[in-house]
């Protein structure tokens, strides 16, 4: 089976992120991860797209009675040592018994998963089952260790890039985002404005990305003095390199 086929790939990335992959599939797909960069990328522009639901929700303290119905549940021997009296509308207990509140959370976890595989049902984005036409790079730092995740729509000029782990610039320098060709020729893209230690940055590049990006395998981020004018080359050595490639 080619799992590098897009929509195959597409799919078990999205099963990967949100748990639904198990087992032996799982398994061979984290082989995969760990061999095939694509993978990897298709892997982190689903966490990317998630992660903006999951900061939305609120974080909930169960009720005391969620506890009282799980310890039941799981150590029916202390409650049968101990008789515990009566209580006032036991109806009311009962139907909030620990099945009940079993399926209620299942039925919550549910809508969870439906609405991050499918946001357009209550109007977050348009209604699809594959992540939008994108160019995606992904750029490891010297040591091998991802740093950037950068991408951006097919025919959009914006370019997100996402910092997965600090980028040391040094003062009076600034990072330079480069595109090489499959010709080995590099031009620049943007200057990268001050990059947080966590989270994410938008920026404006010069053409759209089925222009800029249409031939290019590879990005590079350089650390210079001043930002790249049109027509310059990389002066020094990259700091972050990665490949870039078609998510569609």
């Amino acid at each position: 089976m080619n799992y590098l086929q897009p929509e195959r790939l597409d799919r078990l990335a999205r099963e990967y992120v949100l748990g639904t992959l198990t087992g032996a599939a799982r398994r061979r797909f984290e082989r995969l991860l760990r061999q095939t960069p694509a993978a990897m990328l298709a892997v982190s522009a689903w966490q990317e797209r998630f992660s903006v639901l999951a900061a939305g929700v609120p974080p909930l303290q169960p009720r005391e009675g969620v506890w009282q119905g799980l310890e039941h549940r799981l150590f029916p021997g202390a409650r049968d040592a101990a008789p515990a009296p009566a209580r006032p509308l036991q109806w009311l207990w009962n139907l909030l018994s620990a099945k009940t509140l079993a399926g209620a959370l299942a039925g919550v976890l549910l809508c969870a998963v439906v609405l991050r595989v499918q946001p357009g049902l209550i109007g977050l984005e348009t209604q699809t089952d594959a992540l939008p036409a994108s160019y995606v790079g992904l750029l490891l730092d010297t040591a091998g260790k991802p740093s950037l995740l950068a991408n951006s729509r097919r025919h959009g000029r914006q370019l997100t890039v996402k910092v997965l782990q600090p980028v040391a610039v040094p003062a009076g320098q600034i990072a330079q985002l480069w595109a090489v060709t499959k010709d080995g020729d590099p031009f620049p893209v943007a200057a990268l404005p001050p990059l947080p230690a966590r989270g994410s940055i938008t920026l404006t590049m010069p053409d759209t990305s089925e222009k800029l990006f249409s031939n290019v395998p590879r990005l590079v981020v350089t650390l210079q003095a001043a930002p790249a004018q049109p027509g310059d080359k990389p002066a020094v050595d990259p700091v972050l390199a990665g490949h870039c490639v078609k998510l569609w």
